[in-house]
């Protein structure tokens, strides 16, 4: 559920206040370019997108009838105009195959590493491999683990935003997690080594 103050903004700028939907964007530009950034991998299509959906917001918020669900809305806008540019640009990381091994590790350490990105590696250094990392994973993971690591979104909002069911959700977040633990192993990266290798 949003908070009080989105909630008002929400329903000041149905009215045509122009400046709570300026406070609106201040309030969500960052989340939502933070976003695009992570799943696109790319700042000046990030920014586009971002922008994008802002403009979408201000053309059709008159159609959210209920200001409560403006997050889950928001993030729905976003994560269209995020698919619409996979698939226009078709891109691809540019870097040698890694070859996953079939193992059915525990995820927990990806889940406590993403989450602590200074922990060993410089941060720009780690913030690129994060993003070539959430590249492989399919478009459906890379989503909800977004949205939950990142965003910190519940997995009740995720469900609503994505249209699925919780469970779906967190099935989603499991396997996703899942890979980008095969890929960090592979990369030799954990919260002890910081070496690693393509």
């Amino acid at each position: 559920m949003e908070t009080i103050e989105s909630i008002k903004l929400v329903q000041a700028v149905k009215e045509g206040n122009a400046k709570a939907f300026n406070h609106l964007v201040n309030n969500w530009y960052q989340k939502i370019y933070n976003y695009a950034l992570k799943f696109i991998g790319d700042h000046e299509r990030a920014m586009e997108i971002t922008q994008k959906t802002f403009i979408a917001v201000h053309q059709h918020i008159g159609q959210l009838k209920d200001a409560k669900l403006f997050k889950s809305w928001l993030y729905q806008i976003a994560i269209n105009y995020c698919r619409e540019e996979g698939r226009k640009q078709k891109r691809k990381w540019i870097f040698p195959f890694v070859s996953f091994k079939q193992q059915d590790s525990q995820f927990a350490e990806v889940q406590d590493f993403i989450k602590t990105p200074q922990a060993n590696l410089e941060q720009e250094e780690l913030n690129e491999l994060l993003l070539k990392a959430l590249a492989l994973l399919p478009e459906d993971q890379r989503a909800v683990v977004i949205m939950k690591e990142y965003e910190g979104l519940k997995f009740r909002e995720i469900a609503q935003v994505l249209n699925v069911s919780e469970n779906t959700a967190k099935s989603r977040m499991y396997y996703g997690l899942k890979h980008l633990k095969k890929t960090f192993d592979e990369w030799n990266i954990n919260k002890e080594n910081t070496y690693y290798e393509y």
